[in-house]
C-alpha cells in the first residue's frame, strides 16, 4: 500500500498496514478523523486497528470507514459522576431483584444496540460488524454488560478489551437508566482491576455529563502504547456482586 495524495483517503486490504494516524482527516476537511476505508473488516484487521486507536463506523451499503478523532473522548473511571439520581436507580434495581452480568449474551446485546432508534434511518452496526465483533468476543478480546429483569434483557453495552485498555461501543436502554447502570457496572469493574482509562470515542453532553472529557489523539495514543501490552484483567460469566458499587464508587 502507498500512500495516499494529500486530502485522498486510503483504500486497504485485509492485510494492509493502517496508515499513519496523524495522515488522518481533519474537521476543516468535513470529516475529523477519518483515515482510511476499506472492502474487508477481519478480526485481525480489528485487533491491528484498536492497537493504534483506529476503529470502524460506516452505514448500510458504505464501505467500511476507518476513524481516529481528534480530540478523543475518554472516560478516567476515578472521574466517573455517580450521580444522586444514579445512584438511587442502582438501589431501586437491587430492590427490584434485577440481575447485573457479563459475558452472558453478547450476541444479544450486539443486537440490541443495532436496532433502530428515534431519529435514525440505519446503523453502523452491520451485520459484516456484528460477525467481527463476535469474532472478538469468541477470541476474549471484546465483552458485555448486561442487566436483567428475570430472564429479559434489559439493557447493556460491549466493549473491546486490548490489555488494560478498554474500548467502549455501544449501549442500550429498554428500561429508564438501565444503560446508565450497566457503564456504572464497567466503571466499578475498571476501578477494581486497574483498567485507567474507557475510550469513548465521540463527543457527546451526555458522556461530558458523566465525567467523560476530550484529550488530544497524541496523549490517547500514549495511553493505548501504556496499556494494551499489560495483562488483561479477568472477565468471567458469574453475575456480577452488586456490591461493586459499595467498593468501587464509595
Amino acid at each position: 500500500m502507498t500512500e495516499p495524495p494529500p486530502n485522498r483517503l486510503a483504500w486497504i486490504g485485509n492485510d494492509d498496514p493502517f496508515p499513519d494516524v496523524e495522515l488522518a482527516w481533519t474537521e476543516e476537511l468535513g470529516a475529523n478523523g477519518l483515515l482510511a476505508a476499506s472492502e474487508a473488516l477481519s478480526p485481525d484487521m480489528l485487533v491491528r486497528a484498536y492497537r493504534l486507536g483506529v476503529f470502524p463506523w460506516s452505514g448500510p451499503g458504505e464501505p467500511v470507514l476507518w476513524w481516529t478523532p481528534n480530540p478523543r473522548m475518554v472516560l478516567q473511571p476515578q472521574q466517573f459522576k455517580l450521580r444522586r439520581s444514579l445512584r438511587q436507580a442502582i438501589a431501586q434495581a437491587q430492590r427490584e431483584g434485577l440481575r447485573l452480568t457479563s459475558d452472558q449474551d453478547f450476541a444479544q446485546v450486539m443486537s440490541a444496540c443495532a436496532a433502530p432508534r428515534p431519529g435514525q434511518a440505519g446503523t453502523w452496526i452491520t451485520p459484516a460488524i456484528h460477525r467481527a465483533y463476535g469474532s472478538l468476543h469468541g477470541m476474549g478480546l471484546a465483552h458485555s454488560v448486561e442487566l436483567w429483569a428475570g430472564e429479559r434483557l434489559i439493557g447493556g453495552l460491549y466493549l473491546v478489551n486490548q490489555g488494560r485498555m478498554l474500548f467502549g461501543e455501544s449501549m442500550f436502554s429498554r428500561q429508564p437508566n438501565a444503560s446508565k447502570i450497566c457503564l456504572a457496572a464497567l466503571v466499578a469493574w475498571a476501578l477494581r482491576h486497574d483498567c485507567p482509562l474507557i475510550d469513548c470515542q465521540q463527543q457527546t453532553e451526555h458522556l461530558a455529563t458523566l465525567g467523560a472529557n476530550p484529550i488530544s489523539r497524541a496523549e490517547f495514543s500514549s495511553w493505548i502504547a501504556r496499556l494494551v501490552d499489560q495483562p488483561p484483567p479477568p472477565w468471567d460469566r458469574t453475575p456480577i456482586d452488586w456490591g461493586v458499587f459499595e467498593t468501587s464508587h464509595g
